[in-house]
């Protein structure tokens, strides 16, 4: 049985990766610049920079044949 996977399922990964990394990515600039606006400012750019950046990646991986392996059917018992 082979799945479907939708545009919504994309779209919900590139949501919630890309808050993920924006707080990672937040607080590791207050850490390098010791000031939470500067923090706050890089994540906040790098957020709406990225979003799209993943989500195209992310179909174009989806799309590439690259790596994927045909199942096996099993044979009657």
């Amino acid at each position: 049985m082979k799945k479907k996977i939708t545009r919504k399922r994309h779209l919900a990964k590139t949501f919630t990766w890309r808050i993920t990394a924006t707080i990672t990515t937040t607080l590791i600039a207050w850490i390098i610049s010791g000031d939470p606006s500067t923090g706050l400012a890089i994540g906040g750019i790098e957020f709406f920079v990225k979003m799209p950046i993943y989500y195209f990646h992310e179909r174009a991986w989806y799309k590439s044949k690259w790596g994927v392996e045909k199942q096996k059917s099993e044979s009657p018992k």
